[in-house]
């Protein structure tokens, strides 16, 4: 009678491993031992674990595999079970990685983490595993053999070789974990699984598991691939005799590909012009005759895309009814009768002669005077399509021509551009801030401007990328400046300027009522029904709060009130809220401008002038003071060279003219003149307050004083002429707001004055001068005036100073 034999279960020694080490968090990377691993750490952290145990005696360190947060994210915590592994090679990269080679050595268990930054650090304890021997342990060992070496044969991603050195490991345990480590498709938890399985036996079992699966999978494939062998042989001979027939097309110079046919048509239904045709004809050659993975197929198939969505000629009609476009503008803006007449004349011109070439307007007036938008009004009058393309601050030539095509990333410049966009040949185009350009290394953009705004060149502009030429002559162009100064003379001879000039107080208060203040109460969300401005209350905004030729900063005030109004709103409020200039305090707090200067006295040795400035009009004050020295003048205030030569001309005239103005002859060698223009950080040039210099001066000399309700501008001469100067209607509109009551200014500048609003001349006193003595007659006091002293008076014997009597004043 045979007795079956005996079986005994037998713990491995396993090796030493320090209680505490390093450790490394390998994601979804289950490390058996015995198993070489190339390990590429660049982070901060990972890095330091390893340097940590290369510097060790025994190299070792913990690598353990994390728990799946989600499908294919390994970042949550650790698994209990991992492996220590030896450093067996470590070498640090140029770009500050750390690669190294870790061997596996034995199972470890984590106790807990003993550290997490800089680096990890876990206390471990060794697992030994346990193996039964017995019949059963060398069946499982030989069919995860037999299994494995039919996946390798079966198999494309497992190397050969692995079934050989897989029979030459003679122990069950770490045959396992061989296998289990080459298994290309087991999943992490599977892996984890055999890697916690410490008995040799149970461990066996779970991989005959995954390897039966494994083969399984691999006999359908098999199949799979046995069956569509023929269909793949069948599609493969069908390539094959199409890219013959490519080439035999090639030959005979047919058809192209399917892609580039379809661009071809594309090309045919662009209706390109004849230079447009012959290049997109030898590019489309090109095309089929350049490999599509070479670079430069994309090149040349991106030229020709541009060719072909160029909108060579696709326009959009006119739309012509002048009643139309007459309301439209009216609804639009309030004033500017000047630019509405020009548009009207335009459209005009268009209904009797359609082919004739678009017309180039530069609108010039300071900021917030409605330049852009009504660029946007005249286009859907037209019935155009509108494009902004701002200048501002453009260095680059290649921003308006392009770049040629030899650059990598070339595109066309920005007026092809945005000719595309608009798809359509005619379009309105506004150029934005054209005072704006600026000029570098990369090219002057304001010449490269040239030939796009000159209606007998444009009709052929070449793009440096598209190199070939392209109508821009029925493109409308508007271009707009704060100053036509900075813009170069070329530029500006190929445009038609129109002025926009600063509103007056009634044009501000209808558009503020009409524009503006509707706008600003529909943004903030407000009730019309909760907020009424009286017409006084926006005139005192106007007066007291802005100082501008245009009206932005007035809505900017409006938008204030606004907001004031909608926080109450929301709090709760239904009542109405009326704003009054008794009230407007509340809403925008104490006045920030005081043009009222009626109220102040006369006084000697100040005079005020018209200035223009880029926020339209505005006034001066020029001082002079007299004082006791050797014949120096001195000027201040900031003052531009010009500024500072009306300065000498004036006092040159006031030499000349001593002996009538009563001056003593030694007076220029006693006495000193210091000539001073306040608001000093602001710097100020320009001939026209030559006039207001001289009755400065004149006035502090012989201590008659000027009438503050009187401004002037006006160049000098040495003689005493007074020259025409610019910027009459600014300067006048300016005086106005100011509450001057007379303005003197150059007989010269007769007609700009009928540019200044009827009502606005009738509520001043205009003077029209030639020489400095008619300014002096209407400016000047005709009797002298002590400048009145604002000192204490300190008494002989008093305590202190006492402030002087009304007499002594």
């Amino acid at each position: 009678m045979s007795q079956a034999p005996e079986t005994e279960a037998k713990v491995r020694p396993s090796i030493r491993v320090p209680d505490v080490l390093p450790a490394l968090a390998s994601g979804g990377t289950v490390v058996y031992p015995s198993q070489l691993v190339p390990v590429f750490a660049n982070q901060e952290k990972d890095i330091r674990a390893i340097d940590e145990a290369a510097a060790s005696t025994v190299k070792m360190m913990g690598i353990f595999a994390q728990k799946a947060a989600e499908e294919g994210h390994y970042e949550s915590d650790l698994h209990s079970m991992g492996t220590a592994a030896a450093i067996m090679r470590m070498a640090k990269a140029p770009d500050g990685t750390t690669h190294a080679i870790l061997q596996g050595v034995t199972r470890i268990r984590l106790v807990s983490l003993e550290q997490e930054e800089p680096w990890m650090k876990a206390r471990v304890e060794t697992v030994e595993e346990t193996v039964e021997e017995n019949l059963e342990l060398e069946a499982l060992s030989r069919n995860a053999l037999s299994l494995f070496q039919k996946i390798v044969q079966m198999g494309e991603n497992i190397p050969n070789e692995l079934a050989l050195a897989a029979a030459n490991i003679p122990q069950p345990g770490a045959l396992a974990d061989f296998i289990a480590a080459n298994l290309v498709h087991a999943k992490p938890e599977e892996r984890q699984t055999i890697l916690e399985a410490t008995d040799v036996n149970k461990r066996l079992r779970l991989l005959t598991d995954l390897l039966t699966r494994e083969s399984e999978v691999l006999e359908v494939e098999t199949k799979i691939r046995s069956d569509v062998k023929g269909e793949l042989d069948k599609h493969q001979r069908e390539f094959i005799l199409r890219e013959q027939l490519k080439a035999i097309q090639k030959e005979l110079g047919e058809e192209p590909s399917a892609e580039t046919a379809e661009l071809k048509k594309r090309l045919e239904e662009a209706h390109l012009s004849p230079e447009a045709q012959r290049e997109a004809d030898r590019e489309l050659e090109r095309l089929s005759t350049t490999p599509p993975a070479s670079a430069e197929y994309q090149v040349i198939r991106t030229y020709l895309e541009w060719l072909a969505d160029l909108p060579w000629d696709k326009s959009t009609e006119d739309n012509l009814d002048l009643a139309r476009a007459e309301q439209i503008l009216d609804e639009d803006h309030y004033g500017l009768d000047k630019v509405k007449q020009r548009i009207l004349d335009f459209l005009a011109v268009r209904k009797l002669r359609a082919e004739a070439r678009g017309a180039i307007l530069c609108f010039v007036g300071p900021p917030g005077t409605g330049k852009t938008s009504l660029g946007q009004s005249i286009a859907r009058a037209l019935g155009r399509k509108f494009l902004r393309m701002s200048l501002g601050g453009i260095r680059d030539e290649a921003e308006i021509r392009g770049h040629r095509r030899t650059y990598v990333g070339a595109l066309p410049g920005r007026i092809i551009q945005e000719t595309r966009r608009a798809g359509s040949n005619n379009p309105l185009i506004m150029l934005d801030e054209v005072d704006k350009l600026g000029m570098d290394f990369r090219g002057d953009p304001a010449s490269a401007l040239l030939e796009v705004l000159d209606p007998e060149q444009n009709f052929s502009f070449t793009d440096h990328y598209l190199d070939v030429p392209f109508d821009l002559s029925r493109i409308m162009f508007i271009t707009t400046a704060n100053l036509i100064d900075p813009v170069p003379a070329p530029l500006r001879d190929r445009m038609e300027i129109i002025e926009l000039p600063g509103y007056t107080e009634h044009e501000k208060l209808e558009i503020a009522k009409r524009y503006l203040l509707p706008r600003q109460i529909r943004e903030n969300g407000i009730s019309p029904k909760l907020l009424q401005v009286s017409d006084e209350a926006i005139l005192e905004v106007v007066r007291s709060y802005t100082r501008e030729a245009g009206v932005r900063n007035l809505e900017r005030e409006l938008g204030a009130i606004c907001r004031k109004v909608a926080r109450q709103v929301a709090k709760g409020q239904k009542k109405l809220t009326s704003v009054t200039p008794t009230n407007l305090a509340d809403f925008l707090g104490p006045i920030r401008f005081r043009w009222e200067l009626a109220e102040e006295a006369d006084e000697v040795g100040v005079a005020t002038g018209m200035a223009a400035t880029m926020a339209g009009g505005d006034i001066l004050f020029v001082e002079t003071s007299v004082v006791p020295g050797k014949g120096r003048l001195t000027l201040t205030g900031k003052l531009g060279e010009v500024m500072q030569e009306s300065a000498q001309a004036a006092v040159t005239y006031a030499r000349r003219r001593g002996p009538e103005l009563e001056i003593a002859p030694d007076f220029f060698e006693r006495n000193d003149l210091h000539i001073h223009v306040p608001a000093g950080a602001i710097p100020k040039d320009g001939p026209s307050a030559g006039v207001t210099i001289a009755t400065a001066l004149v006035s502090a000399i012989t201590k008659r004083p000027v009438y503050k309700s009187v401004a002037m501008t006006g160049e000098i001469t040495l003689r005493g002429k007074v020259l025409p100067v610019g910027a009459i209607r600014d300067k006048v509109l300016a005086a106005h707001r100011g509450a001057i009551k007379k303005v003197v200014v150059p007989k010269d500048n007769d007609r700009d004055l009928l540019e200044v609003p009827a009502e606005i001349r009738e509520s001043l006193e205009i003077v029209l001068v030639e020489h400095v003595d008619e300014v002096l007659n209407a400016a000047l006091h005709a009797e002298k005036q002590d400048e009145p002293s604002r000192l204490a008076v300190v008494e002989a014997g008093s305590a202190g100073p006492k402030r002087a009597s009304s007499k002594q004043r």
